[in-house]
């Protein structure tokens, strides 16, 4: 049973949002469409194990939900309530071909991200039916609690259900309203497949190819919006450097140890160019471009130590003026490092140390740690690294800092001229 429910899960990480989205098609309820994919887990919990699992487990889910949806109209529900699902059954299925959003979860995307919800629902709320991740996850992306998320995705079923929102393509003149929400959460799913916070393994890549292909298809459909390119640019710049990033046993590969040889050229092309078309349209860098441009300074880098570093200084310091974000300052410190030494580092990372942000996070000591152990401060860079540890939520990370600490009573203590970045991976940008 054990063995069933790992390879449910994973085929619900994979094809989840694909069968929520088409059932909120179907039904035109975001809640009723999570609640019949909830029903139709638990039957395929009972019978793939006599059964096996489907070659097509994605359609399977899908046609059990569905048949859970028809059951509940046909189960006593008041009339009206029954009728208006049976009006999105008739109209939902196919999508009119008017319609300039033809992807089901690109479309459910925006609809999760109606105005009528505020911005900070929207993204939770996204987050779950789209990327479907859980509240665990989402709560560490957004940097809150667990509970804060839940009431937030709650709030927003209910409020959506409440308001009838169709399960329907906006209008175009209606992108703009739910444009940086949408962008949000694309990002975040994109994060969340560049590293993982919590599991066995680093990285999910299915995530990330996910958030990619709507990536390209938002650039598509809006192709004057700069932060859109932006986005697409960072995704595909990091995109790059995935089959570098662990090794063949699944634990991470620090920067300075990749093989850049295995990045991927033709990504790395395809994101300058989104960055060059982003540029192009001349409203200036936001947050997403400024975060590619970064990424750019390590992708066209022949080694850590010849990264134009000075840089990526003022990229960060850009970027920590338009989004206030800790994590920013935090990876802006590690930059500040590689410029002016671990001493100059350190100071940068006190200067947010108290940001409740980082509150609980496995950053901030994990940072420390490495700038401690630079300035050979080994006892104090083990204490870090094994607080860093205790707070990382993903197995690999926990038990690579815990290693790294294990280590250092028995390697010399290094020099501050002979500092090297670490590749720490951090939330919401990247090095």
């Amino acid at each position: 049973m054990d063995d069933l429910s790992a390879r449910l899960d994973a085929v619900w990480r994979i094809e989840g949002a694909s069968v929520v989205a088409a059932l909120t098609r179907m039904t035109g309820d975001v809640a009723t469409a999570e609640d019949c994919a909830s029903e139709a887990l638990v039957a395929a919990l009972r019978q793939w194990g006599e059964s096996g699992v489907p070659r097509n487990p994605g359609a399977w889910l899908t046609a059990v939900a569905k048949r859970r949806a028809i059951d509940g109209w046909r189960g006593g529900e008041r009339a009206e309530a029954r009728d208006r699902q049976l009006a999105h059954l008739q109209a939902g299925e196919v999508a009119p071909e008017s319609e300039s959003i033809s992807d089901d979860e690109l479309r459910l995307l925006f609809v999760s991200c109606h105005p009528v919800l505020s911005r900070e629902s929207q993204v939770a709320l996204t987050l779950r039916v789209v990327g479907g991740l859980s509240t665990t996850e989402i709560a560490r992306l957004l940097l809150t609690s667990v509970a804060t998320v839940q009431a937030r995705i709650t709030r927003a079923k209910k409020t959506l259900s409440a308001a009838s929102v169709p399960f329907a393509t906006p209008a175009p003149d209606e992108w703009d309203a739910r444009l940086a929400a949408v962008l949000a959460v694309v990002y975040l799913i994109f994060t969340e497949g560049y590293a993982s916070t919590t599991g066995t393994e680093l990285l999910r890549p299915h995530l990330a190819r996910e958030a990619l292909r709507l990536g390209r298809m938002l650039a598509a459909l809006t192709p004057a919006e700069p932060e859109v390119h932006g986005l697409v640019a960072l995704m595909e710049l990091q995109s790059s450097r995935f089959a570098a990033r662990v090794d063949a046993r699944g634990d991470a590969v620090l920067l300075s140890d990749q093989d850049r040889s295995r990045w991927d050229v033709t990504q790395i092309r395809r994101g300058r160019e989104a960055l060059a078309r982003a540029d192009s349209l001349g409203h200036g860098r936001g947050p997403y471009a400024l975060q590619a441009a970064i990424a750019a300074c390590h992708a066209c880098a022949p080694s850590v130590e010849s990264t134009d570093w000075e840089t990526i200084v003022v990229l960060y310091e850009a970027l920590g003026r338009l989004t206030g974000n800790p994590v920013v300052a935090l990876n802006r410190a590690i930059a500040v490092s590689m410029v002016s030494g671990p001493e100059a580092g350190l100071a940068s990372v006190e200067q947010v140390a108290d940001s409740r942000g980082l509150r609980g996070s496995h950053l901030l000591p994990s940072v420390r740690g490495e700038l401690l152990t630079q300035l050979g401060r080994t006892a104090e860079a083990a204490s870090e690294l094994r607080a860093a540890a205790d707070l990382a939520a993903n197995d690999r990370v926990a038990g690579s800092l815990r290693s790294r600490a294990e280590a250092l009573s028995s390697i010399a203590p290094t020099s501050a001229e002979s500092r090297h970045s670490r590749g720490l991976s951090t939330k919401y940008t990247y090095e």
